[in-house]
């Protein structure tokens, strides 16, 4: 496991809504760019059985934050937030599905970011949900 990875553990165990109540792992995280997981109980899916989109945005949006704050983290400040977000889902992943979202930056300014999640089924590789954020530094 690499450094920051161990880092953005230690930071993000303060988001006790994605790590705590809703579960998200970090898997792995290098500069401007993190996997996480989480596995679908039936509190992360809707009336049909398949997983909220809430449940696989916060996943997106978690995992947004940490690969924006990567290289920042150090000092145990989190200086970058979502400002808006699109996301795009795509197919349906029904409850025991493992997911893993994986976020990239596309640009990473002084002041502005722009970051894609890919967040895809473990169990059988499809493509669940596709994330655009933009992030704000503050």
């Amino acid at each position: 496991m690499s450094d920051m990875t161990t880092k953005a553990r230690e930071v993000f165990a303060a988001d006790h809504y994605a790590t705590d109540l809703t579960g998200i792992a970090i898997a792995s995280v290098s500069e401007h760019e993190a996997t996480c997981t989480l596995t679908l109980a039936a509190k992360h899916c809707n009336a049909r059985g398949v997983a909220m989109g809430g449940a696989l945005y916060t996943l997106a949006d978690f995992a947004a934050a940490i690969a924006a704050n990567s290289d920042s983290m150090e000092d145990g400040i989190l200086h970058w937030v979502s400002l808006n977000a699109t996301a795009h889902y795509l197919s349906p992943a029904p409850m025991g599905t493992m997911v893993k979202a994986t976020c990239r930056a596309l640009k990473h300014g002084r002041s502005t970011a722009l970051y894609h999640t890919i967040i895809e089924s473990l169990d059988n590789g499809n493509l669940l949900a596709v994330v655009e954020t933009t992030m704000v530094y503050v």
